[in-house]
């Protein structure tokens, strides 16, 4: 895999199929529309960008979100802040485990967590996903990123055919890392999308169920739908087709989420992690 260069930023390929490093560009300085334009070329033909190095503001953070388009909702402000916060952005959420008075500052605080689309349950999933580190524990804590577009134009072809155009179920207990655990059962939501989603913005197809959320397909029994799926998720998860990332303070990651899953390893519950997370606004998918 080659370094391509351009009088903009330099791009390093990390994996055959996903994931690739910008080099040469401080996202703290205000960019032009140029850079900004192949940032958003970048991003379509990766699907994965990372920056590492960055010194970011939480309006800075922001700005480098707007390029990739309209950022979207998090969710409620946190309850406590950790050291060196007195405030959050709207449009920023804490993933992390630290805790203030006994609750965790952040959101998804704990644990390993399975392939995912981020808010597959929700009508209007989020496009993208820029997360950026704050603190970060001696080991684990790794996001790994899956190519849904090679699944997609890999897999076995009757099986392709056989779930073109179908509709999968999705549900997800906030809260919970687990499938089928009873830790978040104060709040859920449900949503339907087509089982192989087409990027809008660059016209292929992905697969787009995933391990933790995809619960069945419209008009299937589980009987038919279940190994289906277990096929489905196998294949997306194939090592050749993930970049597992290495987080250092300082990265900021940026994801489309239309075409990949992410999932995280464990790691020490006993040491900080905090990560600021913001969103691309998604549209409705249709089908």
């Amino acid at each position: 895999m080659n370094v391509a260069a351009t009088n903009l930023f330099e791009i390093v390929p990390l994996t055959e199929h996903i994931g690739v490093e910008i080099r040469g560009l401080d996202l703290s300085k205000p960019l032009d529309e140029a850079t900004k334009k192949a940032l958003h070329q970048a991003w379509l033909d990766h699907i994965v960008l990372i920056f590492r190095g960055q010194n970011l503001t939480q309006e800075q953070h922001m700005d480098a979100t707007r390029v990739f388009g309209e950022p979207g909702h998090v969710g409620r402000p946190p309850k406590y802040f950790p050291e060196g916060f007195n405030r959050v952005l709207p449009g920023i959420m804490f993933i992390s485990n630290i805790r203030e008075n006994g609750e965790p500052i952040g959101a998804l605080p704990d644990g390993e967590m399975m392939f995912h689309h981020d808010m597959i349950h929700h009508e209007l999933p989020h496009k993208g996903t820029l997360l950026y580190s704050v603190e970060i524990p001696s080991h684990g804590g790794n996001t790994l990123f899956a190519s849904g577009y090679a699944a997609y134009e890999t897999m076995d072809p009757e099986i392709r055919a056989r779930l073109e155009g179908k509709i999968a179920k999705h549900h997800y207990h906030y809260g919970s890392v687990q499938r089928g655990d009873d830790k978040g059962t104060e709040a859920s939501a449900a949503s339907k999308h087509p089982v192989f989603r087409t990027n809008e913005e660059t016209g292929r197809k992905a697969v787009y169920v995933n391990r933790l959320m995809t619960i069945g397909i419209e008009g299937m029994d589980d009987d038919e739908a279940m190994p289906l799926l277990e096929y489905l998720f196998d294949h997306s998860e194939k090592p050749e087709f993930v970049y597992s990332h290495e987080w250092k303070v300082g990265d900021l990651l940026l994801w489309d989420n239309r075409c990949s899953t992410h999932a995280r390893t464990d790691f020490p519950s006993t040491e900080r992690r905090l990560m600021l997370r913001t969103t691309v606004r998604g549209e409705v998918i249709p089908y």
